[in-house]
């Protein structure tokens, strides 16, 4: 009796060869893949060992596909839908050729099965486009249907969510999932710590010299720790996250993009030094999505090689794709364990490249952007301390910001305002009031703050650090806001003189009623920052100056 022929597929935007790996390990035959990167063309090329075709998809002619095709998969370009890509504003249009481009493919090749995966905010997208007028309408007929899945869910050690479309059976994926364990952070970062380290997915052990891409970065300094915590757990407009990221759980999204200082970085406390702070290896992000620890990574730069891993596919979930599209019984799954055989490194290995390291050049006009901690509520109503650099000279100052995400107002606070605030207090408050605001301006009188930008730029020395002041700033607003708190009424008067000194009849329909639940603090700020701007501007005036007659001199 003849052997029943494997079942063939074609990659399409095939990346470092995320659905190639799987399918493959699930006993499909990887025909060809399709991609444009150069680099993750490579990747694949040397760790899959098929056709691995560098190519424009959208300039693919169908004469050059490959006859005789069962499945079709793939990721088109997720930038354009992700609401990271300019706060979610992408070109939708120009996303919705390459998933139009994977369609038309799908529609030429007739295969029994096909499945695209992408971010989720590309769901609601196809649904609305697949009906009547809509430009995806002409392949409603390729039975589309759309999934928003968390690979956590799958067994991956990640909290990874994503829209897989296609025409596969997702019942019988989602049956493969409830018979998977999950995995942690903690298990994987424990896993390639040990002198023989076991892939903690797959099951095959190598010794610690042999793992590639596994040098851990320089801990973080006490200025990006401090930046990471704040953007982690004090975030004006999102949720606070955990700092650093708990072991003892799936690990949250692996980006193809972050810095040493950024919310998205995945940041622990390592085994080796539990005391400091550092971000992810290489190996550690390629095993938390997914990879076994001989795939190699062929960038030529660290940051190469962290947007192969961040935008690829899991092949510890594709390989589930693929016994889906052969119809496994979930009861006759493999393991991945079982294909641990057929894992071997390619050779010649990748370059090294070296982690990361703090940045010790920094542009002169660096931006510092912080809430002031005490004086800050969700949804992005904050008081924070800024700089602005304009024509070389870089002004600070604190501003105020309400309303919504989507409609953000500023207040503009000088000592005009402060004066015309004042005037609401009753003489006993306002003498306790200026107290504080005394404490505030001899701080600011007697700082650093025509160096501060050197200091924050590194390129010079100066008295007084950014944050420096942000915490002084933060410490009043502690003060100022128990001081109000007993008396919530005038503080809602301080604010409606603010809001009709500011903005007259044409007042904003937005935000208002946040204040006024909240008025101590705004209140709070309202005064604090109309008394920082006072001084702030007086420094930078005289500091301005001193240069210009030394200029002239």
């Amino acid at each position: 009796m003849t052997a029943a022929r494997a079942l063939r597929a074609i990659d399409l935007y095939s990346g470092i060869g995320g659905w190639s790996l799987g399918l493959r390990l699930a006993g499909i035959e990887v025909v060809a893949s399709y991609e444009r990167w150069g680099p993750a063309n490579e990747t694949n090329f040397k760790n899959n060992h098929h056709l691995a075709q560098t190519v424009d998809i959208r300039r693919l002619s169908f004469a050059d596909l490959p006859d005789g095709i069962d499945i079709v998969v793939g990721s088109p370009p997720c930038t354009q839908f992700s609401l990271s890509n300019r706060g979610g504003n992408g070109d939708l249009e120009e996303g919705l050729e390459d998933i139009i481009t994977f369609l038309r493919v799908v529609d030429h090749l007739k295969p029994k099965v096909w499945a695209m995966e992408n971010v989720p905010r590309v769901a609601p997208i196809i649904t609305k486009e697949l009906q009547n007028g809509g430009r995806l309408h002409r392949f409603s007929h390729l039975g589309v249907h759309t999934h928003i899945l968390n690979m956590e869910e799958f067994g991956l050690p990640q909290r990874r969510r994503r829209c897989v479309a296609g025409n596969f059976d997702i019942d019988l994926l989602r049956d493969y999932g409830s018979r998977l364990g999950c995995s942690t952070l903690g298990e994987v970062v424990t896993a390639l710590s040990q002198d023989t380290v076991c892939d903690p997915l797959y099951g095959l052990s190598i010794p610690k010299a042999q793992l590639v891409d596994h040098v851990p970065e320089v801990a973080l300094n006490p200025e990006e720790l401090r930046i990471n915590r704040a953007s982690k757990t004090a975030h004006p407009v999102y949720n606070a996250m955990p700092f650093p990221d708990r072991m003892e759980r799936a690990v949250r999204t692996i980006t193809a993009t972050c810095t040493r200082v950024s919310r998205e970085s995945i940041v622990i406390a390592p085994l080796e030094a539990p005391q400091s702070t550092r971000r992810l290896t290489i190996r550690e992000r390629a095993s938390l999505q997914g990879f076994p620890i001989t795939f190699q990574f062929y960038g030529a730069t660290y940051s190469q090689k962290l947007k192969m891993i961040g935008n690829a596919i899991p092949p510890a979930f594709t390989y589930l794709m693929g016994h889906v599209f052969r119809g496994t019984g979930a009861a006759a799954l493999p393991p991945l364990s079982r294909h641990a055989e057929q894992l071997h490194a390619p050779d010649p290995p990748p370059v090294l490249t070296p982690p990361d390291r703090p940045g010790s050049q920094y542009p002169p006009n660096r931006s510092f952007r912080f809430a002031i901690q005490s004086l800050q509520l969700k949804s992005g109503v904050r008081f924070e301390l800024r700089n602005r650099s304009v024509g070389g000279w870089t002004n600070w100052s604190v501003n105020f910001y309400f309303g919504t995400p989507k409609n953000i107002i500023a207040l503009q606070m000088d000592e005009d305002l402060r004066i015309h605030l004042s005037k609401v207090l009753p003489s006993s408050l306002r003498r306790r009031v200026d107290a504080l605001l005394a404490q505030v301006s001899t701080y600011i009188g007697e700082a650093d703050i025509e160096n501060m930008q050197r200091v924050w730029t590194h390129k010079g020395v100066g008295g007084t650090r950014p944050f420096m002041l942000l915490d002084e700033l933060d410490r009043t607003g502690q003060r100022m806001v128990e001081l109000l708190q007993s008396e919530p009424e005038i503080a809602g008067a301080v604010i409606d003189a603010a809001i009709a000194v500011r903005f007259g009849d044409e007042r904003p329909v937005v935000g208002l009623a946040k204040l006024g639940r909240n008025a101590p603090i705004i209140a709070a700020g309202l005064f604090i920052g109309s008394s920082a701007n006072t001084m702030l501007q007086a420094c930078q005036a005289g500091a301005a100056g001193r240069s210009a007659k030394t200029l002239s001199c």
